[in-house]
């Protein structure tokens, strides 16, 4: 072999030899560069569906949870509070709930809800943030009040459905998240039907 192929064949082996370290140190860098974007297990957790047992829940009792950072409330109705809820129409501002983004698509009804014995909010105040009482019983606020919500921030007023009242500060109705009922018969919030 001549010294100028014994050059060449050193520089083939050194070119590759760099090409094959340089590869593994990009691998290196690689992939925690790469890890870091990836979302933790905590982040996954805090969007992640949370499903309700809702057998134990009496008519008119409320269990509280957090989904995604925010307060949650699952109710259950009785049969005279989802009565209540047509005599409300002439009395919120959004009877029909047409302001799309307060609610999923198959909770735009007057119950605002999949199954009207449970209602699943939001409980944020649309006007300040606040936090309204749960008053689930009839006149417990004046003699027209029917059960709801009350604001105790400024005043807002919101039905057994979480609509707004006319004439008070919020401007619109408390916020539905999307949920399904699971085929165990339990809540799961946090997923829509469609995607289940």
């Amino acid at each position: 072999m001549s010294q100028e192929g014994a050059s060449n064949s050193r520089r083939r082996f050194l070119t590759g030899a760099v090409g094959v370290v340089g590869g593994v140190g990009a691998a290196y860098v690689a992939v925690p560069f790469l890890a870091y974007w990836k979302p933790s297990a905590r982040t996954k957790a805090a969007g992640a569906p949370v499903e309700v047992d809702t057998s134990t829940l009496e008519p008119g009792q409320k269990i509280n949870l957090t989904w995604r950072g925010q307060p949650v409330w699952v109710i259950r109705r009785s049969e005279a509070a989802i009565e209540s809820l047509a005599a409300m129409d002439d009395t919120v501002s959004d009877p029909l709930s047409n302001v799309s983004s307060q609610q999923p698509a198959y909770a735009q009804n007057p119950h605002r809800s999949i199954d009207p014995e449970y209602l699943v909010l939001v409980p944020i105040c649309t006007h300040l943030g606040c936090i309204p009482s749960y008053m689930p019983q009839a006149g417990s606020l004046d003699a027209d009040w029917q059960g709801g919500f009350f604001c105790p921030c400024h005043g807002s007023k919101f039905d057994l459905a979480g609509r707004v009242y006319r004439g008070v500060p919020a401007p619109t109705n408390l916020q539905v998240p999307p949920h399904r009922m699971a085929s165990n018969g339990s809540l799961v919030i946090g997923e829509d039907p469609e995607a289940a």
